[in-house]
């Protein structure tokens, strides 16, 4: 993870900001994130990015029996559908 400073707010200029985010808008859409990157992006917990999975609106993919991730361009989707609604 690639630290850098944001200038949003006060309160998250300590913030580290994960290199997968710094990239988003470029990254294709047959990559894979992880979990952090999916909660930061959605600025939500990891107890509702797993409640997002239950409920069929994201799906991840098991690289290894302990790595799971999520497919970049699916995550693009349900952003653009959450903006559109």
């Amino acid at each position: 993870m690639q630290a850098v400073s944001t200038a949003l707010h006060p309160a998250f200029k300590d913030t580290p900001i994960n290199s997968a985010l710094l990239h988003w808008s470029t990254m294709p859409d047959s990559a894979q994130v992880r979990l952090p990157v999916v909660k930061q992006l959605l600025s939500v917990s990891n107890a509702t990015v797993w409640r997002l999975v239950k409920a069929g609106h994201l799906k991840t993919y098991k690289l290894t029996e302990r790595t799971t991730t999520f497919n970049v361009g699916e995550v693009k989707q349900f952003l653009a559908s959450k903006v559109a609604a």
